[in-house]
């Protein structure tokens, strides 16, 4: 086996290449401007470069420079990236981080790197389609569950659930039906929430109809853009922002042509409002939300445990602290409380934080809640419903977002990711 070179003594290329394809997939596996940005310069100025980025949520500029050949004739060199919106992979993020850390360690030579992060990109597997659809059901049924409504209410969230997961996967095959994916996966939704409330039983129409949504919610990616916002990430943070506004219209649009053609179609649905299900459903549905988050996030297997324990504690933290000091005060304690957590365990052990972080606070972010109030304003035409339902997102992301940011400052993230 070839001894391994030093990092900073590779050609100026080789380097360029390897920071632009770790920025290329730490995008593509979710990371916020600021933690990627970050992450990027401290890389760069390991290996030798400065590193000037320019990240949000579609694209990146990177401008690199050699400080050795400052003032000998070597120009900068500036690269400009065309990318599709990231996506959560913790598995993917981990594997990034330890390449990088082998790396700046000197224990692969870059060439080594890249062959490692070129074999990421192979496509998924039949198995893991089939398991991401899985997740996809599993969540829609437990968020019912949680909300302890009726087993049929269960069971057709958990249906829409499996068929949405089935849309998702065929997407990627056809770009196509990925731009209209949120619409016309919310008109499945409700066509089939009506068609049960119609002929078998009555339903929570609305409730049944948002869990069956809950994945698709953008509450993760409204929560990311204010957090941009206060750290002065402007651009990114903003566009992060419409993105998630333009999807919980999209996922609204949907479901009211779904409501709006059941009632030309001449059927009347039967509309309840019931949660008869005994305290302890609550618990079980906890349990079966976090695999399923460990599972949409694509966790790695040995991270299971932590990312379910880290998603019910969460949930758990905000549920008691909500009942003690208000619901506000419960989402602010429980992302102080991941955001530490999740720092504590990249600074000791040495592997990125958001394997703790993100599922701590995947519970508490508010999708259901925008979703929820923007079909009250369009189906009562009630100003004050809209208003109110606008209060309430908002408190939960500023309680959110001062979680996440005096957790950093209770115990300063070592690492950025």
């Amino acid at each position: 086996m070839p001894t391994p070179v030093c990092p900073s003594t590779a050609t100026y290329a080789d380097r360029i290449r390897f920071v632009i394809e770790i920025a290329r997939r730490l995008h593509a596996y979710g990371t916020t401007a600021q933690r990627l940005e970050a992450a990027l310069t401290a890389v760069a100025h390991k290996l030798g470069l400065e590193c000037q980025p320019w990240s949000n949520p579609t694209g990146m500029i990177l401008t690199f420079s050699d400080p050795r050949q400052r003032g000998i004739g070597v120009a900068e060199t500036t690269r400009v990236l065309r990318l599709p919106p990231g996506e959560n992979d913790l598995k993917r993020l981990a594997e990034i981080d330890r390449i990088a850390e082998d790396v700046l360690a000197s224990r692969i030579d870059i060439e080594s790197a890249l062959a490692a992060m070129e074999a990421l990109d192979r496509p998924p597997a039949h198995r893991a389609r089939a398991l991401q659809v899985f997740g996809f059901g599993l969540a829609a049924a437990s968020v019912a569950a949680l909300l302890r409504l009726p087993w049929l209410d269960i069971a057709v969230a958990a249906f829409n659930g499996f068929a949405i997961g089935l849309l998702v996967q065929a997407s990627d095959f056809k770009p196509r039906l990925k731009e209209g994916l949120d619409a016309v996966a919310a008109t499945f939704a409700a066509i089939v929430v009506v068609l049960v409330a119609s002929f078998i039983a009555p339903l929570n129409q609305n409730t049944v109809i948002i869990a069956s949504l809950i994945v698709l919610l953008p509450g993760l990616a409204l929560t990311n853009a204010v957090n941009e916002l206060t750290s002065q990430h402007l651009v990114s943070g903003t566009a992060r922002f419409a993105g998630a506004v333009t999807t919980v219209m999209q996922l609204a649009v949907g479901t009211l042509v779904g409501l709006y053609l059941m009632q030309l179609a001449g059927l009347d649905p039967q509309v309840r409002a019931s949660k008869p299900q005994p305290l302890w459903m609550e618990w079980a549905a906890l349990a079966v939300a976090s695999f399923a988050f460990a599972v949409l996030f694509r966790a790695d297997r040995r991270d299971y445990l932590k990312v379910m324990a880290a998603a019910a504690g969460g949930y758990l933290i905000s549920r008691m602290g909500g009942l003690a000091f208000g619901s506000p005060a419960g989402v602010f304690l429980a992302a102080l409380s991941m955001t530490v957590l999740g720092n504590a365990y990249a600074r000791w052990w040495n592997r990125p934080g958001a394997i703790i972080r993100v599922p701590g606070i995947i519970m508490l972010v508010p999708g259901s809640a925008s979703l929820r109030g923007l079909l009250s304003l369009i189906q009562q035409q009630d100003m004050i419903a809209g208003q109110q339902a606008l209060l309430a997102v908002l408190n939960i992301l500023l309680a959110l977002v001062a979680g996440l940011l005096f957790g950093n400052l209770l115990l300063a993230p070592r690492r950025n990711l």
